[in-house]
């Protein structure tokens, strides 16, 4: 269509006019495993977005978005991975604490934290998963009990992605003693800025430390900073759990084709795509991207669903295969390092993690086999 072409030359035309500068040294910097490059002027890109108006574009407008529709979404993250822009620095505020929050979220609730995302001024973190209950959501531990006109939170969380940098955690806790599995948590705002929290960074195999352990010890929060009733947490759960995997997929995409393009180079550096069993699995890898772009663009503006579980599937395990490939593809040079790894290397181990984090295989098999083809379910103890 005439009109979405002209918007998708207005984002590239930005993006060409704002990537100089200072700003241009961020092409292609940060994302999983690199999220510690260039922090400072990531977040000062994130605000120079907000201040053009390119941060949440497709919140409603009353919200501070742009309102833009789902194929203008999708246009934008095209637009915005294919400049070699840097990885977003507010994107869990911004991607699924805020989209709860104008779903289930209080007016007030709203009013305090929304402009805020949009700015850039906050950023957030996810406090779900448990030393006891990684992909098991249902198991957490971490407890809150009210003590007049607020929460006191006491527990562990981990694999708490950029907590070190963080201002707030939406955090899973059990409020309701003796309740079991998915009943009696709820969904607490939590500041991180406080005694009583301690955040622990977690070393990983690429030497870089994205991942942290959360530790909560008498911490406390404003009593209204319960998102949706008290007790209702796992429903608000599971909505931003919904959020996760929207259009900003397609945006991942294009950065999955850049690292699959860069991998072909490598090998016709390496002498290695003359191997016919290397250039099929070349093939097969472009095959399996334009099946994940398919399943993505089919599902776009459903409702949250079983599908989302299919599709992390489909990416965690092809670009955990692409990290493998990207070894075999570059031969001896692959095992050598001059005491840093490159970003070939950084791939492939960090991919190892794809199909563990934000819910691992075994229970997005879970779902699909017992919400999609109506298996009994699994036996709990």
């Amino acid at each position: 269509m005439e009109d979405h072409e002209r918007f998708r030359r207005e984002v590239a035309g930005w993006l060409a006019d704002n990537l100089t500068g200072e700003f241009a040294r961020l092409r292609g910097l940060g994302g999983p495993g690199r999220e510690h490059e260039a922090f400072e002027l990531r977040l000062a890109w994130e605000r120079h977005l907000a201040a053009a108006g390119w941060t949440c574009v497709g919140w409603p407008r009353e919200f501070g978005g742009r309102g833009l529709s789902l194929a203008e979404q999708v246009i934008f993250h095209e637009e915005y991975a294919a400049s070699g822009a840097p990885a977003r620095v507010s994107h869990l505020g911004e991607q699924l604490l805020g989209p709860t929050l104008i779903a289930f979220g209080t007016p007030a609730q709203q009013r305090r934290f929304l402009p805020r995302i949009v700015a850039a001024d906050e950023l957030w973190c996810q406090g779900y998963s448990e030393p006891g209950a990684g992909s098991d959501l249902a198991a957490v531990s971490t407890s809150a009990r009210l003590d007049g006109d607020e929460w006191v939170v006491n527990g562990q969380k981990i694999w708490t992605s950029l907590a070190h940098v963080a201002d707030w955690c939406f955090v899973l806790a059990r409020t309701e003693p003796g309740s079991q599995r998915h009943h009696g948590l709820s969904y607490l705002l939590v500041p991180l800025k406080q005694p009583g929290v301690t955040v622990r960074p977690i070393r990983q195999l690429t030497g870089t430390s994205e991942f942290n352990e959360v530790f909560f010890d008498d911490a406390r929060t404003a009593a209204d900073l319960v998102v949706g009733e008290p007790g209702d947490g796992w429903r608000v759960a599971m909505g931003t759990l919904g959020f996760e995997r929207g259009v900003s997929t397609l945006g991942q995409q294009i950065g999955f084709r850049r690292e699959l393009e860069g991998i072909v180079e490598q090998a016709r550096a390496a002498g290695t795509l003359d191997d016919p069993v290397l250039r099929a699995e070349l093939t097969r890898a472009w095959i399996g991207l334009r099946v994940l772009r398919a399943h993505a663009l089919r599902t776009l503006g459903k409702e949250p669903g079983p599908e989302v579980a299919v599709g992390k599937l489909l990416w965690a395990g092809w670009h955990r295969g692409l990290g493998e490939l990207a070894m075999r593809a570059r031969g001896a040079r692959s095992i050598v390092t001059g005491g840093d790894l490159d970003e070939w290397q950084r791939l492939f181990l960090f991919s190892r993690a794809d199909t563990i984090y934000g819910g691992s295989d075994e229970i997005q098999r879970t779902i699909i086999a017992e919400r999609v083809l109506g298996l009994p379910k699994e036996e709990r103890r």
